[in-house]
């Protein structure tokens, strides 16, 4: 699994957590959140996350 970090405020996505309180599920991949997922900490959207080298 892999995480996503919003390059404004440094949010990470954890594909393993997902976002239970915005509807996404443990385990949902990047690719199939939603389109119109915003940044929950500063509500900038999905295009401005980028992969986290590990």
């Amino acid at each position: 699994m892999k995480k996503y970090i919003c390059t404004i405020c440094s949010f990470v996505y954890d594909e393993a957590l997902g976002l239970p309180d915005q509807g996404i599920a443990p385990g949902t991949k990047w690719e199939d959140v939603p389109d119109d997922f915003v940044c929950p900490d500063c509500g900038v959207g999905k295009d401005m996350f980028e992969e986290v080298a590990e």
